[in-house]
């Protein structure tokens, strides 16, 4: 399929630049494959598609405050770095990305914080976009990462196009976050309240948990008309044993695999083997999945409505169908649905 295909027109007031007042409140459009039909529900109406024995495949990865403002040394110029990943802890040494690029060279210091409390220095050019940064902070390495805490902001995706408030650094979190690494939230996610948790569970819902730290790479722009040509940027998954045994024998008694969210469909579908069972991993995934795919293991996914052309939108339209994707999304459109980050929630069974 071609880029240009996954263009829809989503007009600006729809895409949801604030989280709702209860994590469990946003509108929940239902796509049935089968019958082909599309119902208009509430997210917490959930209870009724799943039963004692389903499982919720869930992403436990915990966002950080990537987002640093800072200046330059000597010109004192703004620039802003986005902190993607940690190479080597014990150097301080950080894969980041830079803005304004053109500005900054090998070299040059960068200094954070009010008080200049953390200090870089560019020691290569990675990219045209990216750069390797070492800090330079003499204290331990919780010290370290307290000060980035303290300066850093939550890493909300700029087309929302506003400060981060406060209410961010808890509400673009999933109530389930415990491994920190992510760049980028879980969206499907941060629809479960613990309210809604405690039900499924009560239902006999089980939730075996998958680590993937999602990267910047899910909102970068796909540049290329033929998809497979394009890239996907690698994140680090992790899959134990223990999770693994509860996917597989849920499978195993013809119990519903439910996905939560693209990371965990990313996920799963990466750690699959030959024989449709998952199998624990621990590396790096760069998975691309637009149609046609072959699916191998959920039954069902919950997702967000996402923006035009991409790869999240892509990947849905691989599991829904892309005419009925699009069908669903002109439909959504209609019915004033709230896309992305904070927006209203898409069953797919």
């Amino acid at each position: 399929m071609k880029l240009s295909q996954f263009r829809f027109h989503l007009p600006p007031e729809l895409i949801a630049n604030h989280a709702p007042e209860n994590r469990d409140e946003a509108k929940m459009i239902v796509l049935n494959r089968k019958k082909g039909t599309i119902e208009h529900k509430a997210f917490i109406d959930i209870l009724e598609y799943f039963n004692d024995g389903d499982v919720f495949v869930i992403n436990n990865t915990k966002v950080f405050p990537a987002r640093l403002f800072g200046t330059k040394e000597k010109t004192g110029a703004d620039i802003e770095v986005f902190l993607l990943r940690e190479l080597n802890r014990e150097t301080r040494l950080w894969d980041v990305l830079v803005d304004p690029a053109r500005k900054i060279r090998i070299g040059n210091k960068l200094y954070f914080g009010e008080n200049d409390e953390l200090v870089a220095e560019v020691i290569d050019n990675t990219t045209s976009r990216g750069r390797t940064l070492r800090f330079l902070f003499d204290g331990s390495y919780d010290d370290f990462k307290k000060t980035i805490y303290h300066i850093g902001k939550t890493p909300l995706p700029k087309i929302h196009q506003r400060e981060v408030i406060p209410e961010d650094e808890e509400r673009y979190q999933t109530i389930y976050a415990k491994y920190e690494g992510a760049v980028a939230a879980p969206t499907a996610g941060l629809h479960f309240s613990r309210e809604l948790m405690k039900r499924l569970e009560l239902r006999g819902v089980g939730f075996p948990e998958i680590t993937l730290h999602a990267g910047l790479g899910n909102f970068r722009a796909i540049e290329v008309e033929d998809l497979t040509k394009h890239k996907m940027d690698s994140e680090e998954v992790i899959i134990d044993e223990a999770n693994a045994a509860l996917i597989n024998r849920a499978k195993e008694n013809k119990k519903k695999v439910c996905a939560i969210g693209t990371t965990s469909m990313k996920a799963i579908e990466t750690s699959v083997s030959i024989t449709g069972k998952i199998k624990p991993y621990n590396g790096w995934t760069n998975k691309f999945i637009f149609p046609p795919y072959e699916f191998h293991l959920a039954d069902a996914m919950i997702t967000n409505l996402h923006l035009p052309q991409s790869s999240m939108m892509m990947m849905v339209a691989a599991y829904a169908g892309y005419d009925f994707l699009l069908e669903a999304y002109r439909e959504a459109i209609d019915k004033k649905y709230m896309f992305f980050t904070y927006g209203d929630a898409m069953l797919v069974i």
